[in-house]
């Protein structure tokens, strides 16, 4: 495989500048199509980024391509509806968080996948950031090695504030960017969720599934919710092997500035990991290694030099090199519905529904 073949699904705000620019970039990938059903501004992203061959359905670009992948960009309420048709073409598809809007919506499109038995990659960019690449193979090399002791807890904090960070300067919009306008198709609210209490369950699935994703991966092993404040702050949790943990929303929120954090802690040393932005460019997170242990003659703070490359982009190659078989993708749908578990689980403690 010379190049790895890409067809667009959707190119709005996080379709172009969290995706589209940087796939264009990336020397071993070609975007050969783009699929908009908003035509005029289908042909003005792809005149920017030299993109050939535009299609207001994705099935006609299907069947004049030959692809190696696609990227599909839309609502998350929307994924139930176009996945299970995509995967028909038995290409593996990478889609932003969460997996969909529902358990039940999640639960059909992985039985779409097994069906067409090919793969889906969900865009927790996070796990692709340097910072957290980094953290998280020391977290596994200090587990086996011991040498730091046992893991014992791990906290996630995430305050809201700008996390577009300049982003979506020079995104191309149309006078069709209303999306209220266009016949989309949505997938249908939970079954076991009133009204509010499903918009509230939408709410944090939307802002802080990346959380509750990002906790797994740090602690390494699956975990469940035990505790919900009822401030709405604080999710406590517990994962399988016994270690405590916790993610904190939104204690403070910031205007100008993106301050998220994770403290990984053993007995003898932490692992720090200040995460930038989601849209920043160019700036990966940073971490920081402390070592306290009594037979070293001082403490030691280790903080890495990171190359500069952002989450989105080293996103992206990491979706080209799952394609060409190098790695696996860092999260697939089939781990991506247990983050909607453990959202359901989350709101049913914190409202009691």
């Amino acid at each position: 495989m010379s190049k790895v073949k890409i067809g667009f699904i959707g190119v709005g705000y996080m379709g172009q500048m969290a995706h589209l620019r940087n796939y264009v970039t990336i020397p071993d990938c070609e975007v050969v199509a783009i699929a908009e059903i908003r035509e005029s501004h289908g042909r003005k992203v792809a005149k920017r980024y030299g993109i050939p061959h535009v299609y207001t359905d994705h099935r006609e670009m299907l069947k004049k391509h030959n692809l190696d992948g696609l990227v599909a960009i839309h609502n998350f309420n929307r994924h139930g509806v176009i996945l299970p048709e995509l995967f028909e073409a038995k290409l593996p598809v990478l889609t932003e968080k969460p997996l969909s809007s529902t358990i039940e919506s999640g639960e059909k499109i992985i039985e779409a996948l097994e069906k067409n038995n090919t793969w889906q990659m969900v865009a927790y960019h996070k796990r692709s950031d340097p910072a957290t690449m980094y953290a998280v193979e020391e977290i596994r090399r200090l587990k086996e090695s011991g040498e730091l002791g046992k893991l014992k807890y791990v906290r996630i904090l995430m305050p809201a504030g700008d996390w577009v960070r300049n982003g979506f300067l020079g995104v191309i919009t149309t006078p069709e960017e209303d999306q209220a306008s266009l016949p989309l198709e949505y997938e249908p609210p939970a079954k076991d969720m009133d009204v509010n209490t499903f918009k509230e369950y939408v709410s944090f699935v939307n802002y802080y599934i990346h959380q509750v994703n990002l906790l797994r991966y740090l602690l390494g092993e699956p975990y469940s919710v035990t505790y919900a404040d009822p401030s709405g702050v604080l999710l406590a949790a517990q994962s399988q092997s016994g270690v405590p943990a916790v993610i904190e929303m939104s204690p403070y929120t910031t205007t100008v500035d993106w301050q998220e954090s994770a403290l990984v802690c053993f007995e003898q040393g932490t692992i720090k990991i200040d995460l930038p932005a989601p849209l920043a460019i160019n700036t990966p997170g940073r971490v920081e290694i402390y070592r306290d242990k009594k037979d070293e003659a001082k403490p030691q703070t280790l903080i890495p030099q990171l190359p500069w490359i952002d989450a989105m982009r080293s996103q992206a190659i990491n979706f080209i090199r799952a394609i060409k078989g190098e790695i696996k993708p860092p999260c697939e749908a089939r781990e991506a519905i247990l983050d909607l578990k453990i959202a359901r689980d989350y709101i049913r403690l914190w409202r009691g529904k």
